[in-house]
């Protein structure tokens, strides 16, 4: 069965590949940005026709405290850091390095290859990479580590889970530089740069909605599934990566145009350029995240963990802008959580078992208003079924032109749309912008012109007319109390009562204009 599965493989070239794009730094370091958040409890939603009007999603104070760069980095075109550049471009010349000696690093590479099943054998090639990373990559490195804190502990349990080694994880960090959307020019998705064909081979449903190559635990599943099946042919794991990267048939190849030889080292120069630098990419990357703290780098905990998430299973269709507006979470932290659903709509199919990613602290407050909650997605998605904004006068739509730093939450706050809204008006499949980009958009509440360096300014209508004053209760928040005077968005209590935040204390009078 091995040697017909090979075979099958070697005749398709089946394997994913590594990403072809170029690459920019990682995601920022987000320890410094992150703060606690409070998410207030969802009072009764009620899907009448006052009710249920489309809201402006607006920014509350865990999301204006965070760090914007990191919002910019985390659902850029461009995550991928310079990982697939510095794997096809390495030169292995001697660099200067005196803060790893090389005494130092052969007894260490020791220590390592002692506890892991990978050939972690000294050789002035890999010393070449370990010490280019580390004087020439830190900021990356860096980024990658604090990330990696989310990531590793789901990729270590499904790992175990396969009985594979632990190490593997590092070769999230080589693949994809742990970005969930992560995309090549070829069409290897995900964390895991799984290809279309072999993501399906291996159960991973990819749709107008959903990808799940982009999905954390089950791609994770299916790399370890797949990368077990390599072991079994191959015998070698150094053999496995290799073949994981380029598929088998070019491993097979190397091997035979090398004479016979079965050691990664002595096939490297018959490989694809991109395999050749691939182990050794992965070997300094392993040696580095198990030196960290000797080299410096810092530890850092992830604001979220992956199992201080929880899912619930999806029984309408719903979209993470609503679920950001009826729990006030970010719709950031929402597609951080969520990375598989393409268009951020979780579809609704029979026998299809969708779900949503949401932060411990908000499950209980999505279970226990449930059933309001899927009414006023219903009644949003309804709401919807218009004509399209094309056919509208030409007078209501704007052109905004992307700058740096922008991502489609924050175009979204600006103009009072939903995320979904640009994408579908402007064609996107994806959260990616590039600067300089022209965007349609039909604005749903005043703004001004913005200038050249700053961002365009939201005018909120004034406090007038019949002014009443509203004492905030126990569970009260901004979006419960906007319900309960029609007309009224989030932004307008904040305007009108000073609020800078999202907090609010029972007790608390807030002015609101019922005209």
């Amino acid at each position: 069965m091995a040697f017909r599965f090979f075979i099958i493989l070697w005749v398709l070239n089946i394997g994913t590949c590594f990403s072809q794009n170029n690459n920019s730094t990682a995601i920022e370091a987000i320890n410094d940005s992150l703060i606690d958040r409070s998410i207030p409890v969802i009072k009764t939603i009620e899907a009448t026709a006052d009710t249920t009007k489309i809201k402006t999603l607006q920014d509350n104070e865990f999301a204006a405290k965070l760090d914007e760069k990191w919002f910019e980095e985390l659902y850029s075109n461009n995550l991928f850091d310079t990982i697939y550049k510095s794997v096809t471009e390495l030169t292995y010349e001697d660099i200067e390095y005196p803060e790893l000696p090389t005494d130092t690093l052969k007894a260490r590479l020791e220590e390592l290859n002692a506890r892991t099943p990978f050939n972690v054998e000294y050789n002035p090639a890999l010393e070449s990479v370990i010490k280019s990373y580390l004087k020439h990559r830190r900021k990356a490195i860096q980024n990658l580590i604090t990330l990696s804190s989310f990531y590793f502990p789901l990729f270590e349990q499904e790992l175990d889970n396969q009985n594979l080694p632990l190490e593997i994880k590092y070769l999230a960090v080589v693949e994809s530089a742990l970005k969930p959307r992560a995309k090549s020019r070829v069409g290897a998705t995900g964390l895991w740069q799984f290809m279309f064909a072999t993501g399906k081979m291996y159960g991973l449903d990819v749709s107008s909605y959903v990808d799940e190559r982009s999905d954390p635990i089950k791609s994770t599943i299916a790399a370890s599934k797949y990368l077990s099946k390599l072991y079994e042919i191959f015998g070698d794991w150094d053999l496995a990566l290799a073949a994981y990267n380029s598929g088998p048939g070019n491993v097979s190849k190397a091997i035979r145009r090398s004479g016979g030889y079965k050691n990664y080292w002595n096939i490297r120069h018959n490989l694809p350029r991109e395999t050749a630098g691939y182990l050794p990419a992965f070997l300094a990357n392993m040696y580095i995240f198990e030196y960290a703290k000797e080299h410096g780098f810092k530890q850092y905990k992830s604001e979220t963990a992956y199992f201080e998430t929880d899912t619930i299973r999806v029984k309408r269709m719903i979209s993470l802008d609503q679920v950001a507006e009826v729990t006030e979470t970010p719709i950031e932290e929402l597609q951080f959580l969520n990375p598989s659903y393409k268009l951020d709509i979780i579809p609704f199919i029979k026998d299809e078992n969708y779900a949503l990613r949401l932060p411990n602290e908000v499950i209980g407050k999505f279970v226990n208003n449930e059933d309001s909650i899927y009414a006023f997605a219903k009644a949003e998605f309804e709401k919807r079924e218009k004509p399209l904004p094309k056919f509208f006068n030409a007078n209501d739509r704007i052109t905004y032109r992307v700058k740096s730093g922008d991502y489609l939450g924050r175009i979204s706050r600006i103009y009072g749309v939903r995320v979904s809204d640009i994408k579908r008006w402007n064609g996107l499949r994806s959260n990616d912008l590039k600067i300089g980009q022209r965007l349609t958009i039909y604005p749903r509440k005043p703004y001004v012109a913005a200038t050249t360096s700053t961002a365009k300014k939201v005018i909120s209508k004034p406090l007038s007319g019949n002014v009443t004053t509203y004492i905030v209760q126990n569970g009260d928040s901004l979006w419960s109390i906007s319900q309960k005077f029609p007309g009224v968005s989030i932004q307008n209590i904040k305007d009108w009562n000073d609020i800078s935040g999202s907090k609010l204390k029972p007790g608390m009078k807030l002015k609101i204009s019922k005209s």
